[in-house]
């Protein structure tokens, strides 16, 4: 199967070539004082036969060398010895046989002329060398940037197809329970998980939504599990919003109030309560979870539950400035969160 032609690399050599020529036309210019225009076009000239041994020399031959293939690799070497510097002599006198190319310095003997246009190669050969390891350099790094981009991006949408799931299960378990009970309540769950599932459906599949739309997600979960408990559980969601336009991650806060309820309340026996404050000043969020909780015999089972570990690591690939520390003694955890919305790492 033939390989296909790169455009983008013929046009990188291209590039290269017409650089040199530039540079070597003006270093010229400046010792000598022969005529511009026919300087440029021996120069041209010159440039042209060399840009094309350099694409067959790094592009064919150099990637076919090899300790294993020496023979071959020393008769390469050696016959682009003589292309850079007898082919190239011999491209100079059929420019002057074409009247293209014009003496403007004679040389003594053959020799002489063929070392010449060596050392024009050799120049030609370390500056497009030079050229070409940084640019094959900054693409490769470019590439791996690119690869470690679409790799994290890949990882948080796993997670965040984790997260529907975790949601879920637990709100499947609510309604489950309401309706072992035979509780009236079943039917108002079912409606308002409804609400929830069309929102995460059709709502949450982009990279942002405003913020606002956060909070309502966020009120309509916790009606949602209000309905499980009675009078006795106190809830206060108190938010303080400068705009609230402002574009978060779909979902992002959502698993701080989960795991009020899911582990916190939920094993709570007296005075229950879930206290959320919200604010968001130039940029600046602050998310406060403060529950409480019965006293686990292992505190660190509730740090490293789905969803907060979840949480943890979303955090970790969207945003390089943020903090979430969680706290907990024996009736109270809290959950601080706090980010930087301007370091999202797509900025």
């Amino acid at each position: 199967m033939k390989k296909a032609i790169d455009i983008k690399k013929i046009r990188f050599y291209l590039w290269v070539g017409f650089a040199f020529f530039i540079v070597s036309l003006f270093a010229d210019l400046h010792a000598q004082t022969q005529p511009f225009f026919k300087k440029a076009l021996n120069h041209l000239w010159l440039a042209s036969f060399v840009i094309v041994i350099n694409y067959f020399l790094f592009e064919v031959s150099l990637p076919r060398f090899s300790r294993k293939r020496i023979l071959f690799s020393a008769f390469m070497v050696f016959v682009y010895m003589m292309l850079y510097s007898w082919g190239l002599y011999l491209w100079r006198r059929f420019g002057i046989a074409l009247n293209i190319y014009t003496i403007l310095k004679n040389y003594k003997t053959v020799s002489a002329a063929v070392s010449a246009q060596m050392g024009y190669s050799v120049g030609f050969i370390l500056f497009f060398g030079i050229i070409r390891h940084i640019y094959n350099h900054n693409k490769l790094r470019h590439t791996a940037q690119q690869l470690l981009i679409e790799k994290q991006r890949a990882e948080l949408n796993y997670l965040k197809s984790q997260t529907n799931p975790h949601f879920l299960f637990n709100t499947l378990n609510n309604i489950y329970s309401l309706s072992r009970d035979k509780s009236d309540l079943a039917p108002e769950s079912i409606l308002r998980l409804s609400k929830i599932l069309r929102f995460m459906l059709y709502e949450t599949n982009g990279e942002f939504i405003a913020i606002d739309q956060e909070v309502k997600m966020i009120g309509d979960y916790i009606a949602l599990e209000q309905l499980r408990y009675d009078e006795s559980l106190r809830i206060n969601f108190n938010h303080d919003i400068d705009n609230l336009k402002q574009s978060i991650p779909p979902l992002l806060l959502l698993p701080l109030v989960e795991n009020a309820f899911k582990h916190g309340v939920s094993e709570t026996r007296d005075s229950p309560f879930i206290d959320i404050s919200l604010s968001l000043n130039e940029r600046q969020l602050r998310f406060v979870v403060k529950n409480s909780t019965g006293m686990p015999s292992d505190p660190v089972r509730m740090k490293e539950n789905i969803g907060l570990s979840n949480l943890r690591r979303q955090l970790e690939l969207l945003y390089s400035e943020y903090d979430l520390i969680v706290e907990q003694d024996k009736s109270i955890f809290v959950a601080n969160l706090k980010i930087n919305l301007a370091s999202h790492v797509g900025h």
